[in-house]
């Protein structure tokens, strides 16, 4: 019985803003259909038409107002006259009183007050009003204020609340933001879709079969890593392995970015850290994805007056804890990627919190071949499309690149109708992305247009005599984006870089502005990328590979962010630019040099520049002869398809011992 009574009790109902946005409502249109939004403090009368009529031939009506949507007429009286018309004074009727008449046709009306008019008995004002209109913006008007107070509130609330788990507005603003998913494999994604990166996806393989098979790991007394940190620069595929990791492990995934704990409110971002971490506990085993986790990992400043962000150290703190604290995080294993970890916090780096830092690195030829077949298998290619030129095409390519490169190449075929993919629309596809777009309709005088020639023939020139350079592969004087002018390498790949080839290398990018000297007479400003260049490498030489005379075997590269000090003195920084300059010297002394032995085939390259606008690495062999010198990444690639071919070969060879090996089995039985 008394369960009973509890349930006949009435509940109240719970509160709820909407009701305050239909009383709000409800009392506008309250007023609005009640007309009394636009109270006038003047008297007014009725009176017909014959009346008006008197009226204004009496000279009684200061202006009259025609209200089209009543068909009604206000006359406003003379204060004059108020009392003849209205048989009261100003006191009583107001300073503007008013007649309103009924009239049936606006052209009689108009006709008349212009009879009236030329008579002189009426020279007032006559003007047309909506009333509805008129009365609908007064009421705006005077609401104006409220209604902006009204929305911004309601803006505010729900930016508040906007995004936070559970939609609870801003109850639920320390909420974590993280996107959950019940099995990594919705996502779709496996170590298939990963090409390249075989050192990256083996170290992650063994966090996908911790959770598969943990017991294979304890028997043995060994723990899985807490945590593995992704770096790489921008592109190479972190977020992707992060997503393949989720997708071959199958079990939940939360995934949220490193500014998804920042807020404006004090504390939002340690309760979200807090909140993230109690819902992996109750998913566990899980996997938690922070992208970008520089935005609240940075290194904790020593001296907090100096720009230290208290909301974000506390964020940090906070992280710290639930990685690796007083409480455990059985099962709970953290990914999270950055292009900036020399910037992260060594407390977030340390063995117990992220035991291992993944590099992903930009990919090296055969792994961007491998990208390449992963991104041109959607597309129809025909039969010209070679995927190791294009992979030697693209050094210092990330895989996002080399996918941008494919989609250009299918958007380019697709322009010009063809129903395949070639290999030219790769090239055209490179070349847009590395340069820009061809500006053919740019306007050059015809010495600019020489000058330019000069210009790139000069870098092609000594490239081509300069042991160490990168080897040509096409010169244009077709402006492309902001340059005039530009020239395609193939660099080698090199995982160390002698004096020797970045002397070359310099002698190269000097070579445009040495070739306008020499055969122009003048120098331009064609060549400021080109000095820009030569500059920063001159320097990198001194100040960090102590490839000085005078200053060998120092290195000044200063890592600490928080040191507003040179690490070396006034007299060691006028010696540095006395090198640098000294060695740049050297290099435009020496390209000059080169440029005047090969005189004559320098100018023949230049003419076939301005007559074709392009020419590429086999003109250049036409007029100067074989390059001496062959380039290490042919012999790379070439070292390569060898071995591929001699593991087929040993492949097919032991599946045929294996085959002579059973044909005896079933022989003898």
């Amino acid at each position: 019985m008394q369960q009973d009574k509890k349930n006949d009790t009435p509940k109240m109902p719970k509160f709820n803003m909407n009701w305050i946005y239909i009383l709000v409502l409800i009392g506008l249109a309250f007023v609005w259909f009640s007309g009394e939004g636009t109270t006038n403090s003047s008297a007014s009368r009725v009176a017909d038409y014959s009346q008006f009529q008197v009226y204004v031939q009496k000279q009684y009506a200061s202006k009259i107002v025609v209200v089209t949507d009543e068909k009604k007429i206000k006359m406003y009286v003379k204060p004059e006259h108020i009392r003849e018309v209205f048989g009261k004074g100003t006191e009583q009727v107001g300073k503007e009183p008013y007649v309103v008449v009924d009239y049936g046709s606006v052209d009689q009306l108009e006709k008349f007050i212009d009879d009236q008019r030329q008579a002189k008995r009426f020279t007032g004002q006559l003007s047309y009003e909506n009333k509805r209109g008129s009365d609908f913006m007064n009421l705006l008007i005077s609401l104006l204020p409220l209604l902006i107070i009204i929305g911004a509130w309601i803006f505010i609330m729900r930016r508040m609340g906007g995004g936070a788990a559970g939609g609870g507005g801003v109850f639920s603003v320390g909420k974590s933001k993280a996107k959950m998913y019940e099995k990594g494999g919705d996502l779709g994604i496996t170590f298939k879709d990963v090409a390249g990166q075989e050192g990256a996806k083996q170290e992650v393989q063994e966090i996908v079969e911790f959770l598969k098979n943990p017991q294979k790991y304890t028997d043995l007394g060994g723990k899985i890593p807490k945590g593995a940190l992704l770096v790489g620069p921008p592109g190479t595929g972190k977020t992707l392995l992060a997503k393949a990791v989720a997708g071959e492990a199958g079990v939940p995934f939360f995934s949220m970015s490193g500014s998804d704990f920042v807020e404006m409110f004090v504390g939002v971002g340690a309760s979200r850290v807090r909140d993230l971490f109690r819902q992996a506990k109750e998913k566990s085993p899980c996997i938690i994805f922070i992208d970008e986790i520089d935005a609240v990992g940075r290194a904790r400043s020593k001296n907090p007056a100096m720009g230290g962000n208290d909301e974000r150290e506390n964020t940090l703190n906070a992280l710290l804890t639930e990685m690796d604290g007083f409480g455990t995080n059985s099962g709970v294993i953290i990914l999270a990627a950055t292009n900036r970890a020399d910037m992260l916090d060594s407390a977030l780096l340390r063995a117990g919190r992220f035991d291992r830092q993944i590099n992903v690195d930009l990919p090296d030829l055969s792994e961007r071949k491998a990208i390449f077949e992963v991104h041109t298998k959607p597309l129809k290619k025909d039969d010209t499309v070679d995927l190791d030129f294009l992979s030697r095409q693209t050094p210092g390519f990330s895989g996002a690149d080399i996918a941008n490169v494919c989609n250009e190449a299918a958007l380019i075929a697709a322009r010009r109708d063809a129903k395949a993919v070639s290999k030219q629309d790769f090239l055209n596809a490179v070349d847009r992305i590395i340069g820009g777009l061809e500006k053919k309709t740019k306007v050059m005088t015809a010495e600019e247009k020489r000058s330019i020639a000069l210009h790139e023939a000069g870098h092609a020139t000594i490239s081509w005599f300069c042991e160490h350079a990168a080897p040509l592969v096409k010169v244009t004087i077709v402006p492309r984006g902001r340059a005039l002018g530009a020239a395609w390498y193939l660099p080698e790949e090199r995982q160390i870089t002698t004096k020797e080839q970045m002397l070359d290398e310099m002698c190269s990018l000097l070579g445009g502005r040495a070739a306008e000297e020499l055969f122009t007479g003048h120098i331009s400003t064609g060549a400021i990328n080109d000095l820009e260049r030569a500059t920063k490498s001159a320097y990198g030489m001194v100040a960090y590979a102590g490839m000085s005379e005078k200053l060998p075997n120092i290195c000044y590269y200063n890592n600490n962010e928080y040191n507003f000090q040179k690490p070396y003195s006034e007299t060691t920084a006028k010696v540095m630019d006395e090198e640098v300059l000294k060695m740049i010297n050297e290099q435009y002394e020496r390209a000059k040099q080169i440029l005047t032995e090969h005189k004559e085939g320098h100018n023949q390259l230049a003419d076939l520049l301005i007559s074709r606008e392009v020419i590429y690495t086999e003109d250049v062999e036409n007029i100067f002869g074989k390059r001496p010198w062959v380039s290490r990444s042919l012999e790379i690639m070439q070292a390569n398809e060898e071995k591929q071919e001699d593991g087929t070969e040993k492949q097919e060879a032991g599946s045929k011992k294996q085959e002579d090996s059973l044909g005896e089995e079933g022989g003898e039985a």
